[in-house]
């Protein structure tokens, strides 16, 4: 289902989980910023009254790596809590990204995770997307 504004503070416990740097307060009003916007959208599986997973998504037109159209449907993060893993609840959400982006007249949906993220990178792989690239980012202070 689609999130709406009066679940951000749910939302924002669920992606506590997933982005731990950032305080609720950050999240709920990134939630509500996702909720908000017509570039981006959030999608939520709730279960016996509690939010249990969670995906944000966004159009995106700037380069995308890999990618040959603009603009490009983007998973910026999913999360499932753990006693309802391995239940096809974050495949299902992302699916729902994908029609949500392809009504934006997306062609093409891409995502990124951590080099370490393993298992992120297996649940990619398991709902057909391919990798394009490895990449190291690096900074320096001015």
């Amino acid at each position: 289902m689609k999130a709406e504004a009066f679940q951000a503070s749910q939302l924002a416990a669920l992606l506590g989980l997933l982005w731990s740097k950032h305080t609720e307060h950050e999240l709920t009003e990134m939630a509500l910023e996702y909720i908000q916007s017509e570039q981006s959208a959030v999608f939520a599986e709730e279960m016996k009254g509690s939010l249990v997973g969670v995906a944000l998504c966004s159009i995106r037109t700037d380069y995308v790596e890999g990618c040959d159209t603009s603009p490009v449907g983007y998973l910026e993060g999913v999360f499932v809590t753990d006693g309802f893993r391995h239940q096809g609840i974050a495949k299902k959400l992302v699916s729902e990204c994908e029609g949500w982006a392809r009504g934006k007249g997306c062609t093409e949906f891409a995502s990124d995770c951590e080099l370490t993220n393993t298992a992120s990178q297996s649940f990619h792989e398991s709902i057909g997307f391919q990798e394009e690239n490895r990449i190291v980012c690096y900074k320096k202070m001015l």
